[in-house]
């Protein structure tokens, strides 16, 4: 069996094409450039140039190839050029699905995000993928441009196309290399960067429960359907108290009130924005502190029951986490003076 994985250089997108690989599949990934990622061509992947962005590529690519993983993705909170990343998320998502329909894949995995879904519900209770939503809910141009690649797919699926969509709540765990936003909020953790917190929450999964979702959509998803791939809903202070009790880091005790965060953020993206002619990100994203406004809590119920997704402690993610980004540089361990496990 072989399959095509976009966006293998990634974090998720790296922990699906090793599972294949250890399945036994011939895993080809396409990517922008075959030298960046050798530990894709250690694990016996093979590497095709190109750029979703590009469907000649991606259908080159595609060719010969019984499932696809689409997992490529332009995934930041600030953008200077938002065009660009449409580009890639929605007419990129577009250039894949029309590959694979044209090259007869038998099963096609669309990888969207739950800030794709609604957020909480007002009474707190965590949603699903049937709690309503429109375009006028996604905050930022990353979620409006996950939620209109959605609708891309469905278009393909009415036209016959075998896919399904999952949805990854918050990934954590080993080999975040870029880092994700969500890595970079750990490593800022772990060098002692987070002095307060704000009042929300988020659903956290171990990335490998998420690499195994993906795999099980495959074999056992509805066409059309969603699936959420989520674990645990935690509340961002309870998740610094399990960064803490992993890395010997002490988590903040001050909680920040979200009003001037907004304003702060406001300013900073103004400066970066006007000031900095967008060479330089804000220093507090204006959309990351909006999206804080809400609750990121879901309900993944349907994922365990129609998929057997599994679901493990976070506690285990957050140490394989923890110690990753320590053993691999991230961390200046003298500095913070944290007795962070290696």
């Amino acid at each position: 069996m072989k399959a095509l994985v976009t966006g293998a250089t990634g974090f998720v997108g790296y922990h699906v094409a090793a599972k294949l690989a250890e399945r036994g599949y011939a895993v080809r990934a396409l990517v922008r450039d075959e030298k960046a990622a050798p530990w894709l061509s250690r694990l016996g992947i093979e590497l095709v140039k190109g750029d979703i962005r590009d469907f000649g590529s991606v259908s080159r690519a595609a060719k010969g190839c019984q499932e696809v993983y689409h997992l490529a993705a332009d995934y930041r909170l600030w953008v200077p050029d938002p065009a660009r990343m449409y580009e890639t998320n929605v007419a990129g998502t577009v250039n894949v699905m029309r590959a694979a329909m044209e090259a007869g894949a038998g099963r096609i995995v669309y990888t969207s995000t739950v800030g794709a879904l609604a957020p909480s519900r007002k009474n707190g209770q965590p949603s699903d993928e049937d709690t309503p939503v429109s375009l006028a809910d996604m905050t930022g141009h990353y979620k409006r441009s996950k939620f209109l690649a959605e609708r891309e797919v469905e278009k393909f699926v009415q036209k016959g196309l075998p896919a399904v969509i999952v949805n990854p709540s918050t990934p954590i765990g080993a080999k975040d290399r870029k880092p994700t936003p969500t890595g970079a909020m750990i490593v800022s953790f772990l060098n002692g960067k987070v002095p307060a917190y704000l009042d929300t929450g988020l659903n956290f999964v171990n990335v490998l429960d998420v690499a195994e979702g993906h795999l099980l959509a495959a074999r056992h998803g509805r066409t059309g359907e969603k699936y959420i791939l989520g674990g645990h809903n935690m509340t961002l202070k309870d998740f610094y108290l399990e960064l803490s009790a992993a890395s010997g880091v002490k988590a903040p005790s001050v909680k920040l009130p979200y009003v001037p965060v907004l304003i702060a953020a406001y300013i900073s993206e103004g400066f970066s924005r006007y000031l900095a002619g967008g060479k330089t990100a804000p220093s507090i994203p204006l959309t990351g502190v909006k999206m804080a406004g809400k609750y990121m809590f879901y309900d993944s119920t349907k994922a365990q029951r129609e998929l057997g997704l599994p679901v493990t402690p976070v506690r285990e993610a957050v140490r394989q986490a923890v110690e990753w980004f320590a053993g691999n540089g991230y961390v200046n361990t003298r500095k913070t003076g944290a007795a962070v496990c290696i």
